[in-house]
């Protein structure tokens, strides 16, 4: 790789450059110190301690006097050039764990100790490194020393000393560029909560499919509100098909990318078609004061479509386009929250929770107005608002599932992590369940059996 070349290049200017004694360097790009030991060791353990910008190496003089031709020692800390060789280029293969960890990602500067062409050979005595965290450590993390294999990182020579909130100390027994990799330890299954998850969600597919049925086949009941909620229980079925079927299938990771990307659009289109209904509603209702403003026909044909699976499709093509690397992680096939990617899902999904609440608000406040004043649309008013209220539960179900799941992964800790857990599996089986309860078998004209 051009990295690799460009971090041995700089290790050769900077031994080439070292004449005497200790000298610095500090600059934009990079921090260098370096040493010269000309007339051999003092004392067999006398040990230097040369620091670049924050971080520090410790060696001692035994080893330069053995290991180097010159008796020169560099130690260089880079400035960026973590961002380039970051924790997309961690392989699971390389590193050597007692625990399956997963969300890696460098949390130091990236520095570099030279002796010279003996470079990457095992020491006589291990070198120690200390390095300073970018971000606090969190409870759950455990940091990793790696070192630049030319390719990926690496654990194998070194190892933890110590490691606390704020730095890191290293210990390895050849020399190369390091840094600090960060990740957090798995959580262990629950089977109970896999248990309730597979369960409910099974009874959540077979309600959804219940009520796509009900809505397609039942042709007394077909407006465009049934086609809104069509397409929403077909949105959510494939969503919740995938997420049993496929959520785990990390291996191949094209899969499991493909399989977050297809979560992504399929939640996404899942609220989208909510903000529809929320806009049929509100259009709905304002047509009783302005008359003929808009038609359900004229809604549906051209808003329905377009924007129903349009809106979504846009935001994950642009969001494959800007991150196509944080679909999929090492222990789910998600969106990772790795640098606020999971805001591409996130953030639509509050915004249309508040653009549909305004709708919902903004329908019922015209409704209670207008029951007061006309009697001849009474009927299709009463029915209009417990529609809306019927919506607004429907938009609490699926918002607040998600708004729970957002919290669930953001590090909290047991027991509270577990009770939102078991809160967020409950409340997504209650979806198709509510689905299929209130828009079927609790509406009037079916039970009527008018679709017979």
């Amino acid at each position: 790789m051009l990295v690799t070349l460009y971090l041995q290049s700089v290790e050769r200017a900077v031994l080439a450059a070292v004449s005497k004694g200790r000298q610095k360097e500090e600059g934009e790009f990079m921090a260098i110190e370096t040493l010269k030991v000309k007339h051999g060791c003092s004392r067999k353990n006398t040990a230097f301690r040369l620091k670049a910008e924050k971080q520090t190496m410790d060696i001692h003089c035994v080893t330069i006097e053995k290991e180097s031709l010159e008796g020169a020692v560099a130690f260089i800390s880079y400035a960026s050039i973590g961002s380039i060789i970051n924790e997309n280029f961690v392989s699971e293969e390389k590193l050597v764990t007692k625990e399956k960890l997963h969300r890696f990602y460098l949390n130091s500067k990236v520095v570099s100790g030279t002796l010279g062409p003996r470079k990457d050979a095992s020491l006589s005595t291990s070198v120690n490194f200390t390095f300073q965290h970018e971000q606090r450590k969190k409870e759950e993390e455990r940091a990793l020393c790696v070192y630049w294999d030319g390719s990926s990182w690496s654990n194998q020579g070194c190892q933890v000393i110590s490691s606390d909130k704020n730095q890191t100390i290293c210990s390895c027994n050849h020399l190369s560029s390091f840094a600090i990799l960060m990740a957090s330890t798995e959580l262990k299954a629950d089977p109970v909560l896999a248990a309730i998850t597979h369960v409910g969600l099974s009874l959540s597919l077979l309600c959804l499919f219940l009520a796509a049925l009900t809505f397609l086949l039942c042709r007394p009941i077909q407006n465009t509100s049934t086609s809104l909620h069509l397409h929403l229980s077909i949105c959510l079925f494939l969503a919740h098909l995938l997420f049993l079927t496929g959520i785990d299938r990390t291996e191949p990771k094209v899969l499991c990318s493909v399989i977050a990307g297809v979560l992504h659009f399929l939640y996404l289109a899942s609220f989208t078609w909510m903000l529809l209904e929320g806009l049929q509603l509100f259009l709905s209702v304002r047509n009783l004061r302005v008359a003929n403003y808009i038609s359900a026909g004229k809604f549906k044909k051209r808003f329905m479509y377009p924007l129903g699976y349009g809106i979504p499709a846009v935001i994950v093509t642009v969001s494959a386009g800007v991150g196509h690397s944080s679909y999929g992680t090492r222990t789910h096939c998600w969106l990772s929250f790795h640098r606020g990617f999971i805001w591409t899902f996130m953030g639509p999904v509050f915004v249309i929770i508040l653009i549909n609440l305004s709708f919902y608000l903004t329908t019922l406040w015209i409704l209670r107005h207008q029951l007061s004043s006309l009697n001849n649309e009474v009927s299709r008013m009463q029915n209009t608002r417990m529609l809306t209220f019927k919506a607004i539960a429907q938009l609490f179900i699926l918002g607040c599932s998600w708004a729970l799941g957002f919290f669930l992964v953001e590090g909290i800790m047991d027991p509270i992590r577990s009770v939102i857990a078991y809160a967020f599996t409950i409340i997504n089986v209650l979806q198709g369940v509510y689905m299929y309860l209130v828009y079927c078998l609790l509406n009037r004209r079916i039970l009527q059996w008018e679709c017979l």
